[in-house]
């Protein structure tokens, strides 16, 4: 398993640049809730947090008991989200890059991003360094993803009791099985992103075609 170090972190405090923030987004694949994004900048040559790591690769309960010990290492954190209306017209891909740029217009102060994934040249980041699976390799980027996790799980178990068909408070608003029969079954809520495969099919009468493509290719 990768464990993720400071060697991005080192060579750019080397350099003398004492605010470096880790960006890290979550929910990209779900079909109900926002995007949110995290923007998190750690002190200068601090310690590791033993078990930080890609926040995909934790329980919840680690992550929860990352979160607290997260938060009280960090100089400063933001946090940025993409609404399901924004995703229905701006598409995922730029709602997440929407997201980070709003996760980092929170920081108090900022000399260089490192972010999780492919570099976006029509995303005006500033002087950033994109890192490919940057959440298993750069410590910051690791702590984002976790704080961003949390986040946005906790957002979803709220909605889930005001809409608790879904099972938002299991599935975050991922496309389980479970979810997507309770699509067929209770339709479509103001929190499902419409432009989805399995939501879009629920509203055009589709819904069993899609649902065997679906589970065929899962």
């Amino acid at each position: 398993m990768t464990q993720p170090d400071l060697h991005y972190e080192q060579l750019l405090w080397q350099q003398g640049k004492q605010h470096i923030a880790g960006v890290d987004e979550v929910g990209c694949g779900c079909l109900a809730g926002p995007v949110i994004a995290v923007a998190l900048v750690m002190p200068p040559h601090c310690t590791l947090i033993h078990g930080v790591r890609d926040s995909k690769q934790l329980s919840a309960r680690q992550r929860n008991q990352l979160y607290s010990l997260i938060l009280n290492q960090a100089l400063a954190v933001g946090v940025g989200a993409g609404g399901v209306k924004e995703i229905d017209r701006i598409n995922i891909f730029n709602s997440r890059y929407l997201a980070m740029l709003r996760a980092l217009k929170r920081l108090p102060v900022c000399d260089h991003v490192l972010l999780d994934g492919r570099d976006n040249k029509k995303v005006d980041f500033g002087a950033h360094t994109a890192i490919i699976r940057g959440d298993e390799h750069c410590y910051s980027i690791a702590c984002a993803s976790i704080v961003a996790k949390v986040i946005r799980d906790r957002m979803m178990q709220a909605l889930a009791r005001h809409y608790p068909a879904y099972a938002w408070e299991k599935n975050k608003g991922y496309g389980t099985r479970t979810h997507v029969q309770s699509l067929a079954q209770h339709g479509v809520s103001p929190h499902h992103r419409r432009s989805y495969a399995p939501v879009k099919a629920c509203l055009t009468h589709h819904w069993l075609d899609i649902t065997r493509g679906v589970f065929q290719r899962g």
